[in-house]
């Protein structure tokens, strides 16, 4: 999904963007862009404008062209006038009675080294945001030893070519660091037609390893879709395995009732009252790429069917931005292995979705009649779902 960075403030609900500011509360960010112009930085000084309202600090490391330099002044000037605001003048420094920027931007020699970690600390320790001047040449260098040196907790690097795609101009929304291992061999870049990006890849690899939390590539007028929304725009990079499912926890049950209110919403999950979610969330599992990033949810439901020895396959939703990568399958797989192990004989579910139809018919489960699931899941069922309700059954033994 393409949107400009505007649009995408405007439209991203309150509590979706909310999650991923809760992550980000307390951390750094370092944004890289190559372009100094003033209409290139707006959608990232709209972006950290949310940020340091969130009390997270934002590093902004800018390419310098040789024959153009970013005039210092010209950025101090935007600084104060799009981040240094009334509304935020109690986090900078004042000055002669007024907000000042006065060591918030500086140029940074293009060899990295241990001077580049005391000007960013500096800065921080007096404001919410260093902007780096960095000759363009040395940015992905300058940008992985700060990121890195500083275990930054995510750094976005912004490319005009947004975030990875694959042969047939698929996009690649997700790599870990296996991945990245992968294509970086001899070969693989130019097959996986990546070639052109192995600059990028080589300095999200390092910084991964040297401890940042994630990576994310993207176009600049992308940022807070990349940022703040479940749908994504470019790639996300971490170093930990791909995809992990564990039983939900209490900390995560205000996240996942407000992904199966959108599911119901985008009208893929069937509307249910708390009783029914509360449900779900008891018996419940996540999908989690990387340490935070919540991909996928579903619910297996066994006590109404105890005695069917049945189970249900209930609110299996995949964030947008993930349904590509087999997650739904991976917390499918999951389920099926619990229903096993608790000595089920079968599991079913019902959807009026076509898609997911296809879903659970490509991983071994079959229509079948409604009388062939138990009774008691009919029970006050809505009437006009019940007329186009497709039943869907996996026999386990």
């Amino acid at each position: 999904m393409r949107k400009s960075d505007a649009k995408a403030r405007r439209d991203a609900p309150l509590d979706e963007k909310s999650f991923y500011l809760d992550e980000f509360r307390a951390h750094t960010l370092c944004i890289s862009t190559r372009s100094s112009d003033p209409r290139d930085l707006d959608p990232l000084f709209d972006v950290a404008n949310d940020l340091i309202a969130n009390d997270t600090r934002v590093v902004l490391l800018v390419g310098d062209k040789p024959r153009r330099p970013a005039a210092k002044a010209r950025i101090g000037r935007l600084l104060r006038s799009r981040l240094a605001t009334d509304a935020n003048a109690h986090l900078f420094p004042r000055r002669g009675g007024r907000t000042s920027v006065a060591g918030l931007v500086e140029r940074l020699d293009p060899r990295p080294g241990p001077g580049h970690l005391g000007t960013v600390w500096s800065a921080l320790r007096r404001s919410p945001v260093f902007v780096g001047l960095v000759p363009e040449t040395h940015l992905l260098d300058v940008s992985q030893w700060i990121t890195g040196r500083l275990r930054i907790h995510k750094w976005v690097i912004l490319d005009p070519q947004g975030g990875l795609r694959a042969p047939g101009d698929t996009a690649i929304s997700f790599m870990d660091d296996s991945m990245l291992v992968e294509v970086l061999r001899a070969g693989e870049a130019e097959w996986a037609g990546l070639n052109e990006r192995r600059e990028i890849l080589e300095a999200v690899r390092g910084a991964l390893r040297d401890g940042v939390q994630a990576v994310n590539v993207c176009a600049a007028d992308q940022l807070a879709t990349e940022l703040f929304t479940y749908e994504g725009a470019g790639t996300l990079f971490t170093l930990e395995d791909y995809c992990r499912i564990e039983r939900l926890g209490i900390d995560d049950f205000e996240e996942v009732e407000r992904l199966l209110r959108r599911g119901e919403r985008e009208g893929f999950l069937k509307e249910r009252d708390e009783a029914q979610i509360a449900a779900i969330l008891l018996n419940g599992f996540g999908a989690t790429i990387g340490r935070h990033h919540l991909a996928g949810i579903s619910g297996l439901l066994v006590e109404p069917y105890a005695r069917s020895k049945a189970g249900e396959i209930a609110g299996l939703y995949t964030m947008t931005r993930f349904k590509s990568e087999g997650v739904g399958a991976k917390l499918l797989r999951r389920l099926l292995t619990e229903a096993v192990e608790a000595g089920l004989r079968y599991v079913f579910a019902s959807t009026t979705n076509t898609n997911a139809a296809d879903f659970f018919l490509r991983h071994g489960f079959r229509r079948v009649r409604r009388s062939e699931v138990p009774a008691a899941k009919w029970k006050g069922y809505d009437r006009q779902r019940l007329r186009r309700v497709t039943v869907l059954r996996c026999d386990l033994s």
